[in-house]
């Protein structure tokens, strides 16, 4: 048997390709939808991708399910429960609990575990030619490394109300089942630690049943109710964009095919298509864009939070401009592709082209936690932590107005116009973020907060809980 793990660290997902080196067959679960990966990793083991399956309809990313099928002439294998509301709509095999299907030697039995989706499902993979005992369980984003799978995303992300205790009732007897397998069999799930699809994932790629069963927190809690509380209780604010990838992954995500590349723009296309108004993404480190950026511009860092804040931000129907650097577009793009931002206009790798033309770069202000510390209780000074909820509960300066920065476009009306606006987060990287909306919104009175909270706790300056 051929395995490997693939694991995409900007959105913290994993997939899978296993293999049955006998018959040169291999199954991919929950790709990406950048599908070269699996096609090299296939190549290089002499290979045929077969079987492409997935545990779910997914929120966080989109699926590569069409895209790789579309490239190999693969059978696509999906769940067929859940009830006609939850019903893949594009060409697939259906399957059901306890459906099996062989690749090669391989033998794989489906099992329905409900709770963070109606259809989600998961895998038992036995390798046949070994025992008749299965050896891995493939669980999506049901049982994760120390934690599960949320059961809130229909109804805060897609807004399907009434489905958050109903899933996690479900979620409540799906671990019933998980607790009958045995435990010596691996665990293999669908994403790491930052995923927002729980609330305190482990950063170890792997466990095994049993140790879970020991570990998990879900797993220690017999009585209901209060699983239901604790379940749902302190979840991360879900992305905007998550609505859109249950909507295309549901449907089937558009094809891309070969000749998806990033445009590289000429000075003049580019200053042509920002006085029309269309959005800018400038992924430089936040220290470079606030020395001199273009008016207007985003500061999406290219960094493991890039997919993850272009979703926030972006509109999925109007296009976009993109600044990267010539290494850094290929991967940008990718990350892009992989939450369905298709409609990228085009590139700029260098911003004193466009200066050249007489474009003038703006500076954004940023002030030291020494500063901030000597100012704190100033009149008119206001300090926005865009943290987490859950991160400002843990932690934050005295004083301090909370706004996540997912959120911040949509509450402009509770940032002051006048006095001073310091934006502050962990270590300045999404509040460079929210920054860049505000003065993007025409308020310009705002500040960043180099190094974030940690610079300030680092310090010695205090904080509180509540």
């Amino acid at each position: 048997m051929f395995f490997q793990h693939i694991y995409e660290k900007g959105l913290a997902q994993s997939s899978y390709i296993v293999g049955c080196q006998k018959s040169g067959t291999a199954m991919v679960i929950d790709p990406k939808r950048d599908i070269d990966t699996y096609i090299d990793i296939a190549s290089n083991e002499k290979l045929t991708i077969t079987h492409i399956t997935e545990t779910h309809i997914h929120a966080d990313f989109l699926s590569g399910a069409s895209e790789l099928a579309s490239a190999t002439g693969a059978e696509i294998l999906l769940s067929d429960e859940g009830g006609t509301e939850w019903e893949y709509q594009y060409p697939h095999t259906p399957l059901k609990d306890g459906s099996i299907f062989m690749v090669g030697n391989l033998k794989i039995e489906v099992m329905h575990t409900p709770g963070h989706t109606p259809e989600h499902i998961c895998f038992l993979l036995t390798d046949m030619p070994v025992s008749e005992k299965p050896i891995m369980f493939f669980s999506g984003d049901f049982v994760f490394v120390g934690d599960i799978g949320r059961p809130d995303l229909l109804e805060k992300a897609a807004g399907i109300a009434g489905t958050m205790e109903i899933g996690a009732k479900q979620m409540f007897n799906s671990l019933k089942r998980f607790r009958q397998l045995p435990d010596y069999i691996q665990l293999w799930s669908g994403h790491g630690a930052g995923s927002a699809c729980g609330k305190a994932l482990g950063a170890i790629p792997c466990s095994t049943v049993g140790y879970e069963k020991m570990t998990n927190w879900a797993l220690q809690i017999d009585d209901e109710a209060k699983f239901i509380a604790t379940l749902l209780e302190g979840q991360p604010e879900p992305p905007r964009y998550f609505a859109k990838m249950k909507e295309l992954n549901k449907i089937g995500a558009p094809i891309l095919g070969d000749g998806f590349k990033a445009k590289r723009l000429s000075a003049q296309e580019f200053d042509a298509a920002m006085r029309s108004g269309m959005p800018i993404v400038d992924s430089r480190h936040k220290d470079t864009f606030a020395k001199g950026h273009v008016p207007g511009s985003l500061n999406i860092q290219d960094n493991t939070s890039f997919s993850t804040w272009a979703g926030w931000m972006l509109s999925y129907d109007k296009p976009f401009i993109v600044i990267a650097s010539e290494k850094a577009i290929g991967e940008i793009t990718n990350k892009l592709i992989r939450i369905g931002l298709d409609n990228m206009y085009g590139y700029l790798p260098n911003i004193e082209e466009w200066a050249t033309l007489g474009g003038e770069l703006e500076p954004m202000h940023q002030i030291t936690v020494q500063e901030l510390s000597e100012r704190m209780g100033e009149e008119g000074l206001t300090v926005i932590d865009v943290r987490a909820t859950s991160e400002y509960k843990e932690g934050h300066i005295a004083g301090v107005k909370h706004i996540h920065g997912g959120y911040l476009v949509n509450r402009l009306d509770e940032v002051p116009r006048t006095g001073d606006v310091i934006l502050q987060c962990a270590t300045g990287n999404r509040s460079s973020v929210a920054a860049s909306v505000l003065m993007r919104e025409g308020i310009y009175n705002v500040a960043n907060l180099i190094g974030g909270i940690e610079a300030w706790k680092e310090a010695g300056f205090p904080v509180e809980k509540n």
